[in-house]
């Protein structure tokens, strides 16, 4: 029988990968008939049950914190422990399931410490990473380049420390790509699994193409923001300018702290702020190919997205975008500013190659769907309580 599992999501409401897997997840387990108990921020405090399903809406106050692209963390979320205790212990969960900690991650990793409710953490942000990136821009400002380097890293190696002792809490883990679970595995040692995301093939299509210019058309979406690497864009363009190449554009979709920047620096930037659902689809649809230059993101949402509108993908290096690319087929892996360049820039000269990968994208991306990867999540849930029983009696046999 599958388990009653409630679910803590820092990210529902808002337009990012963690949200979007969090909405996925709970329409899974609706659709399911799953017994399900969903702990989330929103507009106000409420309590709605439907059939198996409950929902507990939070209202953050008025002094939490703002992060990025609408994210916040409220320090007073424990104002709300009494009434999700109460309407948890109604639930009866089998276990928790927190995607990280923020502030309802934190909420759920105490009510499952204090109700001692088995619990279950899965990794979608490298929040090390992103910290270190953004106090070395910070610091950048007021000294040397190479002193807020060294802060930075030792900020990124402090950060990861804390973070594999919060996890280390949870009984079983989730991440997103082979490198975080080796991590994960090495500094926990939790069992952890794979956890991907899945893309909507009819929603995102190139049947949704509608320009008519032949104006070769770059890609970028998602936050504009130092841990994205979108300064890498400007680079991309001055690359291609440098092959003689001018005919093309830079269609940018996404809001961010580095939108000033870009507009100055990117000449061909075309800017459409943040678009969802069937706009989004149509600018995907009207890329020619993908640029997404972050090595922080830990899967990359947006890359499936792109290779389900029949886009050819370029991604960094680092970070787990690289797992969802074949390279020479779907896309390419580049390793630097110029590597990017070059890789766009085949796919300008010679259309029969775009065209040949463009339909590789889409038929590659036509074999990832949500269901699917959730069904691996609550195969996952049920090793929670195998667990339990290997560390109980590992502890009788000590």
């Amino acid at each position: 029988m599958p388990p009653r599992v409630a679910f803590f999501t820092d990210c529902f409401h808002e337009v990012n990968g963690v949200a979007l897997t969090s909405r996925e997840l709970d329409r899974f387990a609706q659709t399911r008939g799953l017994q399900f108990f969903s702990v989330h921020a929103g507009p106000r405090t409420k309590v709605e049950t439907t059939g198996r399903h409950t929902m507990v809406e939070l209202k953050r106050s008025i002094v939490s914190v703002p992060l990025d692209a609408g994210m916040h963390f409220d320090a007073l979320a424990w104002r709300h422990f009494a009434r999700v205790k109460k309407e948890l212990l109604r639930f009866q969960p089998d276990l928790i399931h927190i995607t990280g900690p923020g502030d309802c991650g934190m909420l759920g990793a105490f009510l499952a410490w204090h109700l001692r409710i088995p619990m279950v953490a899965s990794w979608h942000t490298n929040l090390h990473e992103f910290g270190a990136r953004r106090l070395e821009r910070v610091l950048g400002v007021v000294i040397p380049d190479r002193w807020a380097m060294k802060a930075g890293v030792a900020a990124e190696r402090w950060m990861l420390k804390l973070l594999k002792i919060f996890y280390g809490f949870a009984k079983v883990l989730l991440a997103p790509n082979p490198e975080l679970i080796a991590m994960l595995k090495q500094g926990t040692g939790k069992p952890t699994f794979l956890m991907q995301r899945g893309v909507d093939t009819d929603l995102y299509s190139p049947k949704r193409r509608s320009r008519a210019d032949d104006v070769f058309t770059i890609g970028y979406v998602g936050r504009l923001s130092p841990e994205k690497n979108v300064r890498v864009l400007a680079d991309i363009e001055r690359h291609l300018e440098s092959l003689g190449l001018s005919r093309f554009r830079i269609a940018i979709v996404g809001q961010g702290s580095q939108r000033g920047w870009l507009e100055r620096n990117v000449k061909r930037a075309h800017f459409t702020g943040v678009l969802k659902g069937e706009p989004l689809a149509e600018a995907y649809a009207n890329m020619d190919v993908f640029a997404f230059p972050s090595e922080t993101d830990t899967f990359g949402n947006v890359v499936q997205e792109a290779l389900a509108s029949g886009l050819p993908t370029v991604v960094a290096s680092g970070g787990g975008p690289k797992f969802l690319i074949e390279p020479g087929v779907s896309g390419f892996v580049a390793h630097d500013a110029a590597a990017f360049g070059a890789a766009i820039a085949s796919l300008m000269r010679e259309p029969a190659l775009q065209k040949k990968m463009a339909r590789a994208a889409r038929a590659q991306a036509l074999g990832t769907t949500w269901d699917a990867v959730f069904q691996k999540v609550y195969q996952a849930y049920g090793t929670v309580s195998a667990s339990i029983i290997t560390t109980d009696a590992s502890r009788t046999r000590g």
